[in-house]
């Protein structure tokens, strides 16, 4: 078993930590080519989202807001620099934080609830 964050930061299996985790941008393999693992049942559903939101929001906000009274630009240079520049930050953190998400449920066995 490997280190969760560090095998899912890297968006690598979260038991071997050496073959990828997903077949496309956000796909994630039925198995793993490497040690076998299955990974049909790994879900992180909404989670990296709500990380991201709150992250990037956060970051996009209070440059805003710094670069307004700091600089004063206009609004449209202020939404033309931050606008694709939190999409951006947007699309390069949720690959890396799914398979976070995913590498700690695998760790921690973590699995939908029964009532059985």
């Amino acid at each position: 078993m490997t280190n969760a964050i560090l095998a899912g930061a890297r968006c690598r299996c979260p038991n071997c930590g050496e073959a990828p985790l997903f077949s496309g941008y956000l796909k994630v393999r039925p198995a793993c080519e490497r040690c076998g693992a299955d990974l049909s049942r790994a879900d992180s559903g909404d989670g990296p989202v709500v990380f991201i939101l709150l992250i990037v929001g956060a970051i996009g906000c209070f440059g805003m807001l710094f670069a307004e009274i700091r600089f004063h630009p206009p609004i449209w240079l202020q939404l033309l620099i931050w606008l694709p520049g939190m999409g951006l930050l947007t699309l390069a953190l949720l690959r890396p934080f799914k398979a976070i998400l995913i590498a700690l449920q695998f760790h921690n066995q973590a699995s939908e609830a029964r009532h059985d």
